[in-house]
Formats: structure tokens, C-alpha cells, sequence
């Protein structure tokens, strides 16, 4: 995937969807970044789908990024990426149920990979068995892998670029992406997409997050 890597902008922090995403939208609505999402938690889903139905009347594309450990949890934040009309389900440990939901759902699935736990998320395992377990969900029909490659115990930059050349499908660059030495990072590696959250509340990139977005998406199109 030799494309400009895409910026995903996460309404989140610490993995959680803030209180104020709405607005938050609202002043991000007109920058260049196209793909907009949240965590299943804490909103309540009426306000989820207030908010995904305002990103898809602005012309975006959603996403939603379970961080959950048990089939029965990740299932129910397949169904809640459902009910908001969500394009893509990233996160959940990969489930042949699941998998089997979205596909029936026309949801684009991006599973977690490794051994993933806490909140915010750990990853750890080696990579090629990561490699080895990417290949075998898209062999299932995944769309997509979401790959927490700064959460990483080990060499995350080695980790990135190894994963997204070994695979031929999308994978996103999830978590802890807060700085230009990451985004050079992941220019050189070459994801299909990249996520931002708390960095940009953290205002590792700018004091105003419309504006951090806008720098983030103009640093990415450069040589």
C-alpha cells in the first residue's frame, strides 16, 4: 500500500470517546482529514449515532474502534458499529463470529492483532507470529488489520514496517502516534491509515486540535 497514509482523527482519549466530541467534530469538520471515529465507550449509543450521522452528512467516512477482549463484548460493539451506520469496525480480538457479523453487515473489519490487553491497550507477541495471525484473518475475510504498533513492547517502528509489507490489505497504525518522528515513521512504513486521539488533546501537535489536524494532514502529503 504505497499511498499517503491516511489520517484517522480519534474523538478520544486515553481510549475513551470525550465527553465534548461533538463539538470537537464540528471545529475538524473542514480540515483534509476525511476519516473520523470514536471508542464504543462512555457515550451513551444515542449520541454515538447523533454524531456518526453528523460525520457522514459532512462527507466522511467512520470508524469505530473496539477495545475489547471477549467474543461476546467485541460482538456487541460490532452490533453497536451497526446500529450508528459505522463504515468500519476496527479493534476486538478476532472472532469467526465477529467476522461472520460484519461480512453479513457490509462492516469492514480491522481486528486487533498480538496479544492485546489493558486500557489503554498493550501489545505484545513477536512479529512474525503477528505477522503469521494478520494473514490468517484476511485469509478469513477481514478487510483490514488495526495494529497498535506504539503500543508495542518491542521495536515498534520494525514492527510497522514489517506488518504492512508482509500483508496485502489495509492496516492502520493505531495508538500513540504523537509525534513528527512517528509520522516520518509511518511515512517510511506506509500504512493504508494512522490514528490520532489523545495527541491531539495533549496538543502534542497544536494548542488547537482543528489546527493540529491540519498540520498533521499537510505533514503527511509532504516529500
Amino acid at each position: 500500500m504505497n499511498n499517503t497514509p491516511q489520517l484517522i482523527v480519534m474523538l478520544t482519549y486515553n481510549d475513551m470517546t470525550v465527553e465534548n466530541a461533538y463539538e470537537v467534530f464540528e471545529s475538524c469538520k473542514d480540515t483534509d482529514a476525511m476519516f473520523f471515529g470514536m471508542k464504543e465507550e462512555p457515550l451513551p449509543p444515542e449520541e454515538m449515532k447523533k454524531l456518526y450521522a453528523r460525520m457522514k452528512e459532512c462527507g466522511k467516512t467512520t470508524a469505530l474502534e473496539v477495545v475489547a477482549y471477549t467474543e461476546e463484548e467485541c460482538l456487541r460493539g460490532a452490533e453497536l458499529g451497526v446500529q450508528c451506520g459505522c463504515d468500519i469496525l476496527m479493534g476486538t480480538i478476532f472472532s469467526d463470529k465477529v467476522n461472520d457479523y460484519c461480512k453479513a453487515h457490509n462492516l469492514k473489519y480491522m481486528p486487533f492483532v498480538g496479544k492485546v490487553y489493558d486500557r489503554p491497550s498493550v501489545l505484545d507477541g513477536t512479529i512474525d507470529e503477528m505477522i503469521e495471525e494478520a494473514k490468517s484473518y484476511i485469509a478469513k475475510g477481514a478487510y483490514g488489520i488495526d495494529l497498535l504498533g506504539y503500543r508495542y513492547v518491542g521495536d515498534a517502528a520494525e514492527l510497522n514496517r514489517r506488518l504492512v509489507k508482509g500483508l496485502d490489505a489495509p492496516v492502520c497504525i493505531a495508538g500513540s502516534v504523537n509525534s513528527y518522528e512517528r509520522l516520518d515513521e509511518l511515512k517510511d512504513a506506509a500504512p493504508w491509515a494512522f490514528t490520532i486521539g489523545s495527541a491531539f488533546f495533549d496538543k502534542d501537535f497544536d494548542e488547537d486540535i482543528s489546527t493540529a489536524v491540519a498540520k498533521v494532514c499537510g505533514y503527511m502529503k509532504k516529500d
